[in-house]
């Protein structure tokens, strides 16, 4: 996919055509803050943002034209089904469905009002939002009801930012507090049953995530705080975590995790002084390979794993690097 459109404050609104090489700026008309964005096809978009601001494109962002929403609510998400049915959510549990294009906005009522960060349907009637204190909502006729699917978070001030469905049944919601700072309880709930159930999944990071997106039920990335990249093909089962800190080493390296001793989550860093395949693995002390956190061509630099032991029981483990001719072991301790 090479097209892409990405918005912000002040009423910037940027628009790549070729994956992302070069970002040309758009006219909005609005310096208010622009939070979300949602294109039917590659030319019918919408973007919401502050003071109930709704923004409507037929030509892929040439001219984009506002909307009357009726209310002065910020809203914070959007999700076009198609060219004509759209649905916004945002502040004080508000809820806004379109069947025209836009033209009307209609609203629903949410039963909540908690603020709602963020939307996604399946089709045209079956949806999820999501947001504060736990909050998620699903609907199964286009918004004339919606159910509360909420779930007791603890801190209560735990916000639910993203959410991603690949069907009806299978999805992922991404939060964590609404503060920033170094531990933000970032969380990732998976539903394989429409939302009557959610499962807590084990990430890699105490950062919030604000964002997820899946390509099948499988493949999935999340986004949050500090630059922070998760990465999973398992459906979240596992994810990695890795971030490329420089490009310059003059040696091979493999440093001691920290923490260490670590519950649940340890970092491992490690250097290639050229362009080698990559194996980075960890075992339990009888050799059983437990993860494989690397596996791949990486160039010259120094690197960084985080890695979640979560649904391993204390004890000793060991974790080897293999890049080239180099070979090195190290232990870390487990302790829950």
């Amino acid at each position: 996919m090479q097209i892409g459109t990405v918005v912000g404050l002040n009423g910037v609104i940027l628009h790549t055509t070729n994956g992302g090489s070069e970002w040309i700026s758009q006219s909005s008309g609005t310096t208010n803050r622009l939070l979300d964005v949602s294109f039917a096809d590659a030319v019918i978009g919408t973007v919401v943002g502050a003071d109930g601001i709704i923004l409507r494109t037929t030509n892929s962002g040439a001219t984009w034209v506002k909307q009357i929403s009726g209310i002065t609510n910020w809203l914070r998400g959007v999700w076009l089904s198609d060219a004509n049915i759209g649905t916004v959510v945002g502040d004080g549990g508000t809820i806004l469905r379109t069947t025209d294009g836009g033209s009307t906005w209609v609203n629903q009522s949410s039963g909540t009002t908690s603020i709602l960060e963020s939307v996604c349907f399946t089709d045209a009637n079956t949806g999820t939002a999501v947001g504060w204190a736990g909050r998620i909502l699903h609907t199964t006729d286009g918004g004339s009801t919606w159910v509360d699917q909420s779930i007791s978070i603890d801190p209560i001030d735990q916000v639910l930012y993203g959410v991603c469905f690949t069907d009806h049944k299978t999805g992922t919601v991404v939060g964590g507090d609404w503060y920033t700072g170094p531990y933000e309880n970032g969380v990732i709930l998976r539903t394989t049953d429409g939302g009557l159930s959610w499962i807590s999944q084990s990430i890699p990071t105490m950062r919030k995530l604000c964002g997820v997106s899946f390509t099948d039920a499988n493949t999935g990335t999340a986004v949050g705080g500090a630059g922070t990249i998760l990465r999973t093909t398992n459906g979240g089962v596992t994810f990695i975590q890795e971030e490329s800190i420089n490009e310059i080493l003059y040696n091979y390296m493999l440093l001691q995790n920290y923490p260490n001793p670590f519950n649940p989550s340890t970092n491992i860093k490690y250097g290639v002084s050229s362009t080698e395949l990559v194996n980075l693995k960890v075992y339990d002390v009888l050799g059983n390979e437990v993860a494989t956190l690397v596996n791949e061509e990486k160039p010259a630099g120094t690197y960084e794993v985080t890695w979640s032991a979560a649904n391993l029981p204390s004890g000793v483990y060991f974790y080897q690097l293999r890049a080239g001719n180099f070979i090195e072991t190290k232990k870390m301790i487990l302790s829950k």
